[in-house]
C-alpha cells in the first residue's frame, strides 16, 4: 500500500500542510477534495518529490519516498499528472509519451514499445495525432496525453491534479471512465485531487476532505458524499428540515 504519516510541508516559510496521515490500498481510488487554497496541490507535489516535507514519512510498499528528488520518486513507481496538463508543446505526442518512461528507456526497449502500444490502445484519440505537436492538441486531448504520459512508466500509484479543469462534461466523463480502467485493468492505485466534487466522489472508493492544510473528514465515498457539511459546502445541497 501507499502510506503517509505525519506529513507537514511549508512554502516560503509558510506552513501549508499540517501533520497529515492517510493511506491508499492496492487497487483503490481515493479523492482529496477541498476549496481553493486548501493545500491539495501542495500535497501532491510533496508526494511527488517536487516539494520537500518539513517532517513526515511517505512509503510505497515499504520503500521510503520522503526526501527523495522527483526523478527518483518516479523510478520508485509514483507518477504525477500535474495541474494544467503541462504537456511539452514543442514535442510530438510520441516524444511526450517517451518522456513518461525515460527512467526505463535505455534499459528495456521492448517495455517502451509495449507500453506505447498499450497507451495508444487505451487513448485511441492520440493515435491520429502521434506525430503532431502536443501544443496543437485540444484541451481534452492534452489531458489524455498527460495521463497517458503518466502511465507510460507502469506506476504503482498515479496522482492526478485537477484533470477535469476547463474541460467539457463529455471529456470529464471519458476521464472518469479511464480512471476506472486504470484501477480495474492495471491495478494502479490512484489519488485524485479534484474541485469537481461530484465527479471525484463518483469514482472514489474513499475520500478525504481538506481544509487549510488539514484533513477534517474522511471515509468511504457514500459516507462522505452524504455528510451534511460536504453536501452544503461542496455539492451545493442545502440541508432541509
Amino acid at each position: 500500500m501507499f502510506q503517509v504519516k505525519n506529513l507537514s510541508t511549508s512554502i516560503d516559510k509558510i506552513q501549508i500542510l499540517h501533520s497529515l496521515d492517510f493511506h491508499v490500498n492496492e487497487g483503490e481510488i481515493i479523492s482529496i477534495i477541498g476549496a481553493n487554497g486548501a493545500g491539495k496541490s501542495t500535497l501532491l507535489n510533496t508526494l511527488a518529490g517536487l516539494c520537500k516535507p518539513l517532517e513526515g514519512k511517505i512509503t510505497l510498499f515499504d520503500e521510503v519516498l520522503s526526501g527523495l528528488p522527483a526523478y527518483k520518486v518516479v523510478g520508485k513507481g509514483l507518477s504525477l499528472v500535474p495541474e494544467g496538463r503541462q504537456v511539452f508543446p514543442n514535442l510530438t505526442v510520441k516524444e511526450n509519451l517517451l518522456l513518461g518512461i525515460y527512467t526505463k528507456y535505455y534499459k528495456d526497449k521492448n517495455l517502451v514499445n509495449t507500453n506505447m502500444e498499450k497507451m495508444l490502445e487505451m487513448f485511441p484519440g492520440l493515435k491520429k495525432h502521434f506525430d503532431n505537436l502536443g501544443g496543437n492538441l485540444s484541451g481534452g486531448e492534452q489531458q489524455m496525453l498527460a495521463i497517458a504520459r503518466g502511465l507510460m512508466s507502469n506506476p504503482k500509484i498515479i496522482l492526478l491534479d485537477e484533470p477535469s479543469m476547463g474541460l467539457a462534461p463529455k471529456i470529464v466523463a471519458e476521464i472518469l471512465d479511464i480512471l476506472e480502467i486504470i484501477k480495474r485493468e492495471m491495478g494502479t492505485m490512484v489519488i485524485l485531487v479534484e474541485q469537481n466534487v461530484r465527479a471525484a466522489l463518483k469514482v472514489a472508493d474513499r475520500a478525504y476532505v481538506m481544509d487549510q492544510g488539514r484533513f477534517i473528514m474522511n471515509g468511504p465515498r457514500d459516507e462522505v458524499s452524504t455528510n451534511p457539511l460536504v453536501k452544503s459546502a461542496y455539492l451545493g445541497i442545502k440541508a432541509t428540515g
